[in-house]
């Protein structure tokens, strides 16, 4: 098994199943493939079962059957020692945020760098950068609990991608986002996009979806794909 950096982005689920408990499954035959470098954006209405999806997506759950192919590797497969250091690939936008509530805007975002040990002189400037641009240069030094809640959604999403991870895993990211702002955001999204970084997104506003992204509908644990690029 080979996890180094040098492996590219890829994403296989085939005839994936998942149940909370006994309960009837709430994901039925999942089966996609998605290339590296690919735009993918998820579909649906609440309920459909997206979140879930995204959770099996970044290793947060494991599927009740099926089998889950990531970087190459069947997740059923791995040891458990091997989870870190595949998480650390992805960046993921979560609809709680999961802010660090005693760090300030600037270092919630730059955790993921400071986590594998990079010294935050070597990327100070892109950090504010990345600020200007999701609108929160003037709140670098706020706290989570002192922003709104669009803001909180920009500074996730900054700290999402300011490691220009192999995959970029969102949740409804503009969903609390006036449309301007959620515009912006997906030119960021495409950006990234183009410079290798595999993007998944669960959205409900398919005006923002670029034309060239593949397009999945997932309807009652069941998804079709609607559109390719």
């Amino acid at each position: 098994m080979n996890n180094t950096t040098a492996n590219p982005p890829y994403i296989e689920f085939d005839r994936v199943g998942l149940r909370y408990g006994r309960g009837e499954e709430v994901l039925s035959d999942i089966s996609f493939s998605l290339p590296t470098g690919s735009f993918n954006v998820i579909t649906g209405p609440s309920g459909a079962g997206k979140t879930s999806l995204l959770k099996l997506l970044y290793l947060h759950m494991r599927p009740s059957r099926g089998l889950i192919s990531l970087f190459g590797d069947d997740v059923s497969l791995l040891d458990r020692s091997a989870i870190p250091s595949l998480k650390r690939r992805m960046g993921v936008v979560l609809q709680d945020f999961s802010l660090i509530n005693h760090l300030s805007v600037f270092d919630n975002v730059g955790l993921p760098l400071r986590v594998i040990g990079k010294n935050v002189q070597t990327y100070q400037d892109d950090l504010i950068s990345l600020l200007k641009w999701v609108g929160l240069s003037e709140r670098i030094h706020a706290r989570p609990s002192t922003l709104s809640g669009g803001e909180k959604q920009r500074a996730a999403i900054a700290r999402a991608i300011i490691g220009k991870p192999d995959i970029l895993i969102a949740d409804e990211p503009t969903g609390n986002i006036d449309p301007v702002m959620g515009a912006r955001l997906f030119r960021l999204f495409t950006e990234l996009n183009r410079l290798g970084t595999t993007i998944i997104i669960a959205t409900h506003d398919k005006d923002l979806i670029p034309d060239e992204a593949h397009v999945f509908d997932l309807n009652a644990g069941t998804l079709t794909k609607e559109r390719s690029s």
